[in-house]
């Protein structure tokens, strides 16, 4: 589903950013949105976004993959930084082999880890390639 879809009061009907999608847009659109790798592999969509309520910033998307109608699904912390939109696809690209993320860091659904630990958020930053101190993915 895309954000178009979830467009409840309209924000969507005129595109003024110039771009093919919007320069701004609501959280609660971009939940349920597939994502996939470079290599056109489906690694999930995603379930929630994390905002830290203290900068304001958004600080991961939590990724689901793998299990079957709901059962077994591994969740993953990606970096908001790891991300890409694409806007063609109406999806968000990870830049990640789907063998790497079923090794990556995840919890289940009843389990979540402490996202406001800063050991924990350097340690998933590091996993996915993002600078810890700008919260961005490095220069390849």
């Amino acid at each position: 589903m895309s954000y178009l879809d979830r467009d409840t009061y309209g924000m969507y009907k005129s595109n003024r950013s110039g771009g093919p999608g919007p320069s701004v847009m609501g959280a609660d659109t971009l939940i349920g949105n597939d994502v996939y790798n470079e290599k056109e592999e489906d690694l999930g969509d995603i379930k929630e976004i994390m905002m830290d309520t203290r900068t304001g910033r958004v600080n991961y998307a939590v990724l689901s993959f793998g299990g079957f109608l709901g059962m077994g699904e591994k969740l993953f912390a990606v970096p908001w930084g790891a991300l890409k939109l694409d806007t063609q696809h109406e999806r968000f690209i990870l830049n990640v082999d789907k063998d790497r993320l079923k090794d990556a860091p995840g919890f289940d659904k009843d389990h979540w880890p402490d996202m406001a630990d800063k050991n924990w958020a350097r340690s998933i930053d590091t996993y996915y390639g993002i600078d810890t101190n700008s919260g961005e993915s490095p220069p390849l």
